[in-house]
């Protein structure tokens, strides 16, 4: 049951698979990354739906736009900080490859959406 627009979204509705799939990543990463790098992720993979939300609450196309712009930076966000954590050797490369199309899927519909407030 959905009771606001931004429910509908295809764009919303992604980036909260996506927040789901990401927590389930983190549950692999090691206890003392609790408050640094799990920390840092899970807030900003929380604000690429909830930027989303907020944009379809303002009034302006430039509003709107600005807080679509800021969900698809938090997304490259949690792409960069999911690619150091293979790095340091948290997580492999196989444990977020649907996570990483999934990523891909979002930036496509994100973008979208920005550009539909033009």
């Amino acid at each position: 049951m959905e009771a606001f627009r931004f429910e509908k979204l295809n764009a919303y509705q992604y980036a909260r698979k996506l927040v789901k799939d990401v927590y389930e990543v983190l549950k692999y990463f090691p206890d003392e990354e609790k408050f640094g790098l799990t920390s840092q992720i899970r807030r900003a993979v929380v604000s690429v739906p909830s930027n989303i939300a907020e944009g379809c609450g303002r009034m302006s196309n430039n509003e709107q736009r600005h807080f679509f712009e800021i969900s698809y930076g938090s997304l490259m966000e949690v792409y960069c900080q999911l690619t150091l954590a293979v790095d340091l050797g948290y997580i492999t490369e196989s444990q977020i490859t649907e996570v990483r199309e999934l990523m891909t899927v979002c930036a496509k519909v994100i973008s979208g959406l920005r550009n539909s407030v033009n």
